[in-house]
């Protein structure tokens, strides 16, 4: 009742706009209602994931269609004044109330079949370029890309958030082919606090298909090893993926969230021997393809499981003998690339997981494979858990194959939920402390322009000062006199400034300091006319859409 309470209010709240609207245009163009498009946008004081643009409670903003084409393309501006700049003139301009937001969008195992992912999935060496490409953007100031198997997020510092996240949903349906129509019905979009404690939460594992999973963690700390000295890699984006990390340890340090809980490839052999015949696995022939992390992992979980031989097909030798020194109770024999048709052919069990773009395993290399035994079930088990994926979907159309993929875990993480659940929430408490020092020093910063102006004030008036009185005292002064002077105005000037700088800075760890801190900047802003210039937000736009010109 509460939600279609505020969702008639909300609508009736629309209905009161677009009557304004039309009022204030009648006068002077001819505008219909037709001609406008509202927009409604979730208001953000609660967590809450936006699907296809609907969201209950929402805060609408309408832009006249005339306004939109104008954003889009660089036609000459009408005569007269457009609805979108009465709205502007009126104090609705966004640039001016507005600080920049941290805004991700991204889809996840949640949101998301495995066919969308691995469509946008990014591989690490891909990151870089993809900062770039998303910092190119006019309202994108900073960029990070956390792409996993379970996971495609994209973390930016916008400068307008609504604008920069229909840039960004663009940027993905561009990069992945997918029309942005039926992209945005998967994607979740959380901005500033959401989007702080969603990566906090992801870090902590709690967001995981396997609950507590540590290997998030590492995939986390990847993201800052590789953003490190990439353009677009900023301070906020740099700062908060940090904290993520420090989330990560924390939960898992004081919350023991990952005792008992299974990675992706432990959960994939889960899969495997629920799925053979409870007395099989001794004589059960498996072959692993691929060495990486992922491939390591299964045959960790294998050999814990009791399985004493398998065949590990890689691209190299190397890293299988290093896995066969550090197993050595496992008699684990390699065979290249080459000859991986001709070992699924003498496996029962196949798990891939390999960084290939292309699947390894179709129905013609399949369908021709020799019989499995009844002893094991009659079904050959393809378990692949990589992203893209290694094995084509057109496999389980044949009689004699099963293949199950990252999707299909989550008959295993259903064991030991309600432990998990528990320290989880646990957890909760710890990523909401770390979110609000987070969001504390993000609010801290936004004394750092009000120090740089009025810091330029005083030294101009002290700079022309100083050549009044110098110009009074003749040319014969001495250079040690100037010297003197001029040092003497720069210490009374730091003497006056130290104070108001003193009440200016702080670390954002106490609110109470905090709030007085941002009400000192709001005070020396008025006094001092510091806010008069325009926008520091809309002078940052206007040099990217200049540099994007060039």
């Amino acid at each position: 009742m509460a939600a279609a309470s505020g969702f008639a209010t909300s609508v009736a709240g629309v209905k009161t706009m677009e009557s304004l609207i039309l009022k204030t245009c009648s006068s002077s163009t001819n505008y219909s209602l037709s001609q406008f498009r509202v927009f409604c946008k979730p208001i953000v004081n609660n967590r809450r994931i936006v699907k296809r643009g609907v969201s209950l409670n929402p805060r609408c903003d309408v832009v006249s269609a005339e306004s939109l084409d104008l954003e889009n393309k660089n036609d000459a501006r009408a005569s007269s004044v457009s609805a979108l700049e009465q709205l502007k003139n009126s104090g609705v301009d966004r640039y001016s109330k507005e600080k920049s937001s941290i805004v991700v969008v991204g889809l996840s195992v949640h949101t998301a079949p495995v066919e969308m992912r691995e469509k946008l999935a990014t591989p690490e060496a891909e990151w870089p370029r993809a900062i770039g490409e998303l910092c190119g953007l006019h309202h994108i100031e900073e960029a990070a890309v956390l792409s996993t198997c379970n996971r495609m997020e994209i973390y930016v510092v916008a400068l307008s958030w609504h604008r920069g996240l229909r840039e960004v949903t663009e940027w993905m349906a561009k990069t992945s082919g997918i029309p942005a129509s039926e992209l945005r019905e998967h994607l979740f979009i959380l901005r500033d606090n959401d989007a702080t404690q969603h990566l906090f939460e992801v870090s902590a594992g709690l967001d995981s298909l396997v609950l507590g999973e540590g290997q998030i963690l590492s995939q986390v700390k990847q993201v800052v090893k590789v953003g490190q000295g990439v353009p677009g890699f900023g301070r906020n984006v740099s700062d908060l993926f940090k904290r993520a990390i420090t989330v990560g340890k924390r939960v898992r340090t004081e919350t023991n969230i990952a005792s008992g809980a299974v990675s992706v490839s432990s959960a994939a052999v889960e899969l495997a021997l629920m799925k053979l015949p409870a007395t099989s696995l001794p004589t059960t022939r498996m072959l692993v393809i691929g060495a990486g992390k992922m491939g390591k992992l299964v045959i960790k979980h294998l050999v814990s499981k009791g399985c004493t031989q398998m065949v590990v097909v890689n691209r190299s030798e190397e890293r299988v003998a290093l896995i066969r020194e550090e197993f050595d109770s496992a008699d684990i024999i390699y065979k290249p690339l080459t000859e991986m048709i001709t070992c699924a052919s003498e496996a029962d069990v196949i798990f891939t997981s390999t960084a290939s773009d292309t699947p390894l395993f179709m129905k013609e290399h399949v369908e021709g494979l020799s019989p499995v035994g009844a002893d094991v079930g009659g079904l050959r088990l393809f378990i692949d858990i990589s992203v893209p994926r290694n094995v084509g979907s057109c496999v389980s159309e044949l009689d004699n194959a099963k293949v199950y993929n990252v999707d299909d875990l989550k008959e295993v993480v259903a064991a030991n939920k309600e432990d998990r659940h528990r320290k989880a929430m646990e957890a909760q408490v710890i990523i909401s402390d770390e979110s609000k020092q987070f969001e504390a020093w993000r609010d801290s910063l936004e004394t750092v322009p009000t120090i740089k102006k009025l810091r330029a004030l005083v030294e101009g008036i002290r700079v022309s000062e100083l050549e009044k009185c110098l110009a009074k005292m003749g040319d014969d002064i001495p250079k040690k006199t100037r010297r003197a002077v001029d040092d003497l105005s720069r210490g009374i000037m730091n003497k006056i400034l130290h104070g108001p700088m003193q009440h200016l800075r702080c670390d954002g760890s106490d609110s109470r300091t905090l709030g007085e801190t941002l009400e000192n900047m709001h005070a020396l802003n008025r006094m001092f006319s510091l806010e008069t210039d325009i926008s520091i937000f809309e002078q940052k736009i206007r040099a990217k859409t200049e540099q994007s010109q060039k």
